[in-house]
């Protein structure tokens, strides 16, 4: 049974919330006040949608003293109580405690495991499936840093996404995902095993974390790519070292201001994400079979073309339409992810 007493606790608030704003606040309560209207209105519904059917049950338990309506009551009876389980189930869903970061962009960081060129192509592969995803779900997708290999693969691609939920729906992609096919190289039609990376992080904002600036080291360099006279004459590619750490982000787009401007924001990401990742480290110490934000060196997902089957091994989801999934139609597999996800906290809660 869910606790009637928090219901009507959060139902205040909602109500609270609601009226504040619509008396005219200032634009800095404004924000704030409108982050948790939002926050709280999924919220609601379904405490309003449990309230309808207790209410409606009620009615129909009180219908059975009428001779008139007994029948009738005797109809609705059991079909009310059968929408309790799932409404339930919804609202204990719905008053789970809320990552502070899933309504935020994401940073997508996609890197060749092992496995030579191959790996490199499957990268690429990897980057168009989630660019062809964010365009689906009517996201933005921003490459901010890519390095392709001579055959067209990746070396290395940082993109940025932003969007409704777009932390919430990727902050399971992070691992490494293994390919198994017969490699464009492969001239004798043996199937390979390659892999690539990703890493999925909730964009930082300069508020989220204090970066001293004795932290950090930041370099200016010749940018390496691709011919062209500008990569050749001009020191514009930009190297951030968190000294503390050791982390390093390079930007070498043509303009200095721009890549220390994108370099700064993965780092800022990078170490907010690093800060996450301690959190959650001590808070699962005892619950090891959570998917979570995933260890970024765990194999968690097998794309075997051969087949054309996809197997998520987090959650044992096999999915035979491998065509599908590479075409960006990812929903099926994330919204499996994070149902698991919900049942674990679920049951670490004890509801």
């Amino acid at each position: 049974m869910v606790p009637m007493e928090k219901l009507a606790e959060i139902t205040a608030r909602f109500e609270f919330i609601e009226a504040k704003m619509s008396g005219g606040v200032d634009g800095g309560e404004i924000a704030e006040l409108a982050r948790e209207y939002s926050e709280l209105k999924p919220v609601v519904a379904e405490i309003l949608a449990y309230r309808r059917i207790l209410d409606d049950l009620a009615e129909a338990e009180a219908m059975l003293k009428d001779p008139d309506m007994a029948e009738l009551a005797q109809e609705e009876l059991p079909v009310l109580k059968a929408q309790i389980p799932e409404l339930e189930q919804k609202l204990r869903v719905a008053l789970l405690p809320k990552d502070t970061a899933d309504a935020r962009p994401a940073m997508v960081e996609i890197r060749p495991g092992t496995g030579g060129d191959e790996a490199s192509l499957f990268a690429g592969d990897l980057l168009r499936m989630y660019q062809r995803y964010a365009e689906a779900r009517g996201w933005q997708f921003e490459i901010l840093e890519q390095a392709e290999t001579e055959l067209g693969g990746i070396k290395e691609v940082i993109a940025r996404i932003a969007g409704e939920n777009v932390f919430a729906r990727l902050k399971f992609e992070s691992g490494v995902h293994r390919v198994q096919r017969v490699p464009v190289t492969e001239s004798g039609g043996r199937i390979h095993t390659s892999a690539a990376t990703v890493a999925v992080l909730p964009e930082a904002e300069e508020v989220d974390l204090d970066i001293p600036a004795s932290d950090l080291r930041i370099d200016t360099m010749r940018a390496s790519g691709a011919g062209g006279q500008h990569v050749n004459t001009t020191d514009s590619a930009v190297r951030i070292t968190h000294i503390p750490t050791g982390i390093i982000v390079v930007s070498s787009e043509k303009s200095q201001h721009r890549n220390r401007e994108i370099a700064m924001n993965v780092m800022r990401s990078r170490l907010y994400d690093l800060e996450r990742q301690k959190i959650d480290a001590e808070r699962a110490a005892d619950r090891k079979g959570q998917v979570g934000s995933g260890d970024r060196s765990e194999r968690i997902r097998t794309y075997n073309f051969p087949q054309g089957r996809m197997t998520d091994h987090r959650i044992n989801l096999t999915l035979y339409k491998l065509d599908q999934v590479m075409q960006g139609d990812l929903d099926e597999v994330v919204d499996a992810l994070i149902a698991d996800d919900q049942a674990n906290r679920l049951a670490e809660m004890g509801v």
